[in-house]
C-alpha cells in the first residue's frame, strides 16, 4: 500500500521540565479561592431567577432520604446536599379529559423542569460549586427493576424533606400554594446548605376524596391504600410495563390480523405517538381534580357542587379504554363502577430478573381486594445463584414479606432461584419444573391458586 503524498508532521516531544500549555495555563490563571457558601436565601434567589417557582434544601444527612443515599453517590461521589425546586404547571389544561392538551403540559412543562436544573447546575458550577442536575423523567436504570427502583432520584421524598409539601392520598407532592399542579426537580450539590428548611408543619391535602372519586382504575382507597399495579397497567401504559406487553404482543402475533385483534389502529398510533413525541399518562385524573392549595382552591370553596360538575364529572363520564389485569381489583372496580369505560385486559409488565425483585414485585403486584377471603403461610426457600429465605403472609387482605422462615407454614415452596425467576417471568415451563425437581411444593398445594390470585399477573 503505497504512502499518502503528504504525512501529517507528528506532534513535537515536549522536553523534560516542560509543562502541557494547558497545565501551565491553568497554574498561571487566579485562583477561585473558597467557593461560595451556600445559604438557603442566597439558593433560593439563585433558583428563581433560573426559572424555579419555589425550591427547597436538604442536607445528606436527612433521614427520610438515607434509601436514597447509596444510589444518589453512585452518580455524584461528592454529593452533600440536595436542591428540590418545583415548576408550575397550568392547571385547566390538565383538568381536560382530551389528554392531548394534558400531556402536552406535562410536556412543555418536563421539559423546563430539565432546563431549569441545568440552569441552576451551569450558574453553581461557575461559582467553584460542583453541582449536577438530575433528570425530571428519564428513567433508564432498569438492569435491576423491579427490585430496584429506574431512576436515580426520588424526587417526592426529596421534595417533602426540603420542606415544599407532603404527600396527598394521591401520592402525588401538594405544594402549599400551587396544589399538586407541579413537576419536581433536583440538583446535587458538593458542599451543605446552610439554613434549610424544615419540613411543613400541616399536609396541603384536603382529604376531600375526588382522586378516590375520579381514579379510573379503583387505585387509591378512602382509607389511604394505593395498589400500585392497577395505577401502572393503566396511566404507565406507554411508560413500563405496557410498552413491553406491546412488544410481546408484536413478536408472539402470527399475522396482521391477529396483531390487530390485540391491539387496535388507535392504540398503535398511540404508542407510535409515545415514541415519536413523548409517553402520555393515560390518566392523571388524581392530580387533575386534586383542588388543594392557594392559587387553585378557590372554585372548589366557592361551589363545592359546580366544582364537580365542571371538573370530576367529565372524567367520570368519558368513554375510554382502561387497561387492567387479569381477574385484578381494577378490572372489578372497572365493570362495576365504570360501565361506560371498556375495560382491556393486558400484561402489567412487571416480571422479576432477580430472586430478590420476586420479593419486591409482590408488594407492587398485590391485590387487597382478592387476598379478602385468603389465609395463609408461604415460605420460599431458594437455591442455586441466589439462595434467600422468605416468608409471605396474607391475611385479612394485607400482605407481608418477612425475611427467614417465619412462623408455621402453611405451604413451603422449595426451589431453584433462576427456575422460579424464570417461570414468574413466563420463560419457563411450570410442569417441566415440577417433573424436573426444580420446584418442590409441600403442605396445603390448594392455597397456591389462592396465592395466585393475590397478585397481578
Amino acid at each position: 500500500m503505497s504512502k499518502p503524498d503528504i504525512e501529517p508532521e507528528p506532534a513535537p516531544r515536549r522536553r523534560m521540565g516542560q509543562e502541557h500549555p494547558t497545565i501551565a495555563q491553568a497554574r498561571a490563571a487566579t485562583p477561585l479561592g473558597d467557593p461560595v457558601n451556600l445559604s438557603s436565601d442566597w439558593l433560593h434567589a439563585l433558583c428563581v431567577e433560573c426559572g424555579a417557582d419555589d425550591a427547597g434544601f436538604v442536607n445528606m444527612d436527612h433521614p427520610d432520604i438515607q434509601d436514597q443515599r447509596a444510589d444518589i453517590l453512585a452518580s455524584f461521589p461528592r454529593a452533600s446536599a440536595l436542591i428540590s425546586f418545583v415548576c408550575r404547571m397550568n392547571p385547566h389544561s390538565i383538568r381536560s379529559p382530551l389528554r392531548s392538551v394534558a400531556n402536552s403540559e406535562f410536556h412543555h412543562t418536563g421539559r423546563h423542569v430539565d432546563e431549569v436544573g441545568r440552569a441552576i447546575a451551569r450558574r453553581l458550577i461557575e461559582l467553584g460549586v460542583a453541582a449536577m442536575n438530575e433528570p425530571m423523567a428519564f428513567p433508564q436504570e432498569f438492569a435491576e427493576f423491579p427490585a430496584k427502583k429506574g431512576w436515580i432520584v426520588s424526587h417526592k421524598p426529596v421534595a417533602v424533606a426540603a420542606g415544599l409539601g407532603k404527600m396527598g392520598i394521591h401520592r402525588n407532592v401538594i405544594h402549599p400554594k400551587f396544589g399538586n399542579h407541579i413537576l419536581l426537580g433536583t440538583v446535587v450539590v458538593d458542599r451543605e446548605i446552610e439554613g434549610t428548611k424544615r419540613e411543613l408543619e400541616y399536609n396541603p391535602c384536603l382529604e376531600c376524596k375526588l382522586c378516590v372519586a375520579a381514579c379510573p382504575v379503583g387505585a387509591i382507597s378512602p382509607d389511604g391504600y394505593f395498589s400500585f399495579s392497577a395505577c401502572q397497567t393503566h396511566n404507565y401504559r406507554e411508560f413500563l410495563g405496557g410498552f413491553v406487553d406491546w412488544v410481546d404482543g408484536i413478536v408472539t402475533s402470527g399475522s396482521m390480523n391477529e396483531y390487530r385483534d390485540r391491539f387496535n389502529d388507535g392504540e398503535t398510533v398511540s404508542m407510535w405517538q409515545s415514541l415519536s413525541y413523548g409517553p402520555s399518562y393515560k390518566a392523571a385524573y388524581c392530580i387533575a381534580v386534586c383542588p388543594a392549595g392557594e392559587d387553585v382552591i378557590g372554585p372548589f370553596l366557592a361551589d363545592r357542587i359546580e366544582y364537580v360538575r365542571e371538573v370530576v364529572r367529565p372524567l367520570q363520564e368519558k368513554v375510554e379504554t382502561i387497561y387492567v389485569g387479569a381477574g385484578s381489583d381494577a378490572e372489578r372496580y372497572v365493570e362495576t363502577r365504570f360501565p361506560h369505560k371498556i375495560p382491556k385486559v393486558v400484561k402489567g409488565g412487571i416480571a422479576p430478573n432477580t430472586a430478590e425483585s420476586i420479593f419486591f414485585g409482590l408488594k407492587l403486584l398485590f391485590q387487597r381486594g382478592n387476598a379478602k377471603n385468603v389465609s395463609g403461610v408461604f415460605q420460599f426457600t431458594l437455591t442455586g445463584r441466589e439462595p434467600l429465605v422468605r416468608t409471605v403472609t396474607i391475611a385479612r387482605a394485607n400482605l407481608e414479606i418477612s425475611e427467614g422462615l417465619v412462623g408455621k407454614p402453611d405451604v413451603s415452596i422449595f426451589a431453584d432461584s433462576d427456575t422460579l425467576v424464570g417461570l414468574l417471568a413466563r420463560r419457563r415451563n411450570p410442569f417441566l419444573a415440577l417433573a424436573g425437581g426444580k420446584v418442590r411444593i409441600k403442605g396445603k398445594v390448594r392455597l397456591m391458586r389462592d396465592f395466585q390470585r393475590c397478585f397481578q399477573v
